[in-house]
């Protein structure tokens, strides 16, 4: 089991531009409490077909 101690200090966040997003990922700003993560394929290994980004539409 991962323990991990984090001493929270201020945080001040300006502009965020995300250009993409993995097939999985996570972003947040701020605090939390517990994060819980977990995969599960119901598709042999071979059927599935991983990008390293899926490309979120642009603001104009």
């Amino acid at each position: 089991m991962l323990t991990l101690n984090v001493v929270n200090k201020e945080l001040c966040v300006g502009d965020i531009r995300i250009v993409g997003v993995s097939s999985a990922s996570i972003f947040l700003i701020g605090d939390t409490e517990v994060v819980s993560l977990s995969s599960m394929f119901d598709t042999p290994p071979e059927s599935v077909i991983i990008a390293p980004f899926v490309p979120l539409p642009t603001e104009e």
